[in-house]
């Protein structure tokens, strides 16, 4: 990946909606020089994918929590991996170091779904020995761009 391809990527976080003549405009490049790098940034996997930004308030998503989560042994790990990625709620598992193995990111409508998410489905999971929980006030920064340049 070269300055062109950073640069690229740094105007297509901010403005996923750029034409390639105004991406081409910021870096530097022809038209077909930005078709053609982003083709390569995809297929390579660094570009991902492209998608809105989504207030999760405005949605009726108005709880943010973090919980970490400690399993009883490594086996247990595939089928917990599992049941997060097919849980709507969680919008980010990390496998972490310390004493708990992984951190969910979790966002739900309330509390109380909250509650349910932890007793109904966290704990019920093979291998979950314990887990704790803290709740996001406000978020002074929360962004999904990657500092690339």
């Amino acid at each position: 990946m070269d300055d062109n391809d950073r640069k690229i990527i740094a105007y297509i976080q901010a403005d996923g909606r750029a034409s390639y003549a105004e991406i081409g405009a910021a870096a530097g490049l022809s038209v077909s020089a930005v078709n053609e790098r982003l083709k390569k940034l995809q297929a390579s996997g660094a570009v991902t994918g492209f998608g809105a930004r989504v207030s999760p308030a405005a949605v009726g998503l108005h709880v943010l929590a973090f919980v970490h989560v400690l399993l009883e042994r490594p086996e247990h790990d595939a089928g917990f991996r599992a049941a997060m990625q097919g849980t709507p709620a969680v919008q980010e598992c990390h496998h972490v170091t310390g004493e708990w193995s992984y951190l969910l990111k979790v966002r739900v409508p309330t509390t109380a779904d909250l509650e349910r998410f932890l007793s109904d489905r966290l704990k019920t999971l093979p291998g979950v020995v314990r887990s704790h929980t803290v709740i996001a006030l406000s978020s002074p920064k929360e962004t999904p761009l990657l500092p690339v340049e």
